[in-house]
């Protein structure tokens, strides 16, 4: 089926967080405003339809009339369709007993700084990146030890001296790598993966990697699985539906785990976790059959990025921004206004009333930035573009 993602949906009276968490939002000094005239791009889901396998297969699922307790362990097509898509789209053989279901990404971040760390220990990250990988290790009284990336006119690259120094340093012992590379966009190369896996394998140091965007890649562009270059069981992927399929809300995440005493371990700390039976029922049918609204869905961001860069070129000229290679997050630069964090926060968020994410919460190298999450209609992007403007 043909799939129209230009439609504009109304998500309010849904719970939706990217458009009804306003006061939350104020709570956590997000935005000082948050109304009915707010347009909503901080969150990092989409304003598309699900596939419509999907709908389909949940609407079975409610016909059936009883919720109770579901297992997935015991149903061998959960499984089957994780090993089928990695299979088919990235050649990566899966062995079912290392699949480890975690309600999210960030849930298993923390069971991976929890378990594979001590207090006081260091964990590395990139910044800037994701900020629940800083808060999983402050929350959990480790140290942030920061492998800077290196920012050449918007295009980021690894300092691997900096990271091989600091692997090497005993108290490091973890390190959580984004990969595509949230916020920045980068889908690192076969040559730089390899060289992370190799550094971190040679001084002892955990490599737990998040690739829950790796579906959502430009054309072109291949994203590979780090595991599908090392062969190694001590390195750990992070792989979800959420962002591939828009079903963050089902809170299904798979973590491939093949080292048998570290999933023991892992899944120890975890503790007895279920998914519901709507996260089954998804996940299999998206894995099963979404492929070809995920190729829409691919071809659709591809034309929000490239429609975001025309925008600016010819009415923000002074924004810096490059088309991810992944994800479908926006990485702006408003360095060259001159204005301090705080008045580009104002005239947008107060101003203009959009949304989206301050740069510092990404860490200090994020202070001069704006996070888009651009996955909505195009009308709707560029509306808030145009309020955007309009302030500067």
């Amino acid at each position: 089926m043909i799939y129209n993602f230009d439609e504009i949906i109304s998500r309010k009276g849904t719970h939706s967080v990217k458009w009804e968490a306003g006061e939350l939002l104020k709570q956590f000094g997000i935005t000082e405003r948050f109304d009915e005239e707010t347009i909503s791009l901080f969150v990092a889901d989409m304003d598309f339809q699900c596939p419509q396998p999907v709908l389909d297969a949940l609407h079975a699922r409610v016909d059936t009339r009883m919720f109770g307790y579901s297992i997935h362990s015991a149903s061998s097509d959960y499984h089957e369709a994780i090993q089928g898509w990695f299979k088919r789209r990235h050649g990566w053989e899966i062995a079912a007993e290392s699949i480890v279901y975690s309600p999210g990404t960030v849930e298993a971040l923390n069971v991976a700084v929890r378990i594979y760390t001590k207090e006081g220990d260091g964990v590395i990250i990139q910044r800037p990146v994701y900020s629940p990988f800083t808060s999983s290790i402050t929350g959990n009284q480790r140290v942030v030890v920061n492998n800077s990336l290196i920012n050449t006119d918007g295009y980021y690259t690894i300092d691997f001296d900096d990271l091989e120094a600091k692997a090497k340093d005993p108290n490091n012992t973890l390190f959580i790598l984004c990969s595509p590379h949230n916020p920045v966009g980068r889908v690192w190369t076969q040559e730089e993966l390899i060289r992370m896996a190799e550094i971190c394998l040679a001084n002892d140091v955990v490599l737990i990697a998040d690739e829950i965007h790796g579906d959502l890649v430009r054309k072109g562009v291949t994203h590979h699985p780090i595991r599908t270059l090392v062969d190694d069981d001590r390195l750990i992927s992070c792989t979800a539906t959420n962002k591939t399929f828009n079903m963050a809300g089902l809170h299904c995440a798979n973590i491939i785990i093949p080292d048998a005493a570290m999933r023991e371990r892992f899944t120890e700390k975890m503790g007895f976790k279920l998914p519901t039976p709507f996260a089954i029922t998804a996940l299999i049918a998206a894995y099963n059959e979404g492929e070809e609204w995920l190729a829409q869905v691919n071809e659709y961001i591809d034309g929000n990025l490239t429609f975001m860069q025309n925008f600016l070129t010819e009415h923000m000229p002074k924004v810096k921004y490059r088309i991810p290679e992944g994800t479908y997050i926006g990485w702006l630069d408003f360095s060259a206004y001159g204005l301090s964090p705080e008045e580009v926060h104002e005239r947008i968020y107060c101003r203009a009333n959009v949304v989206l994410e301050d740069g510092k919460l990404f860490g200090d190298e994020g202070l001069a930035f704006q996070r888009i999450c651009t996955p909505s209609p195009r009308p709707l992007l560029r509306q808030a573009l145009e309020r955007i403007a309009d302030q500067f």
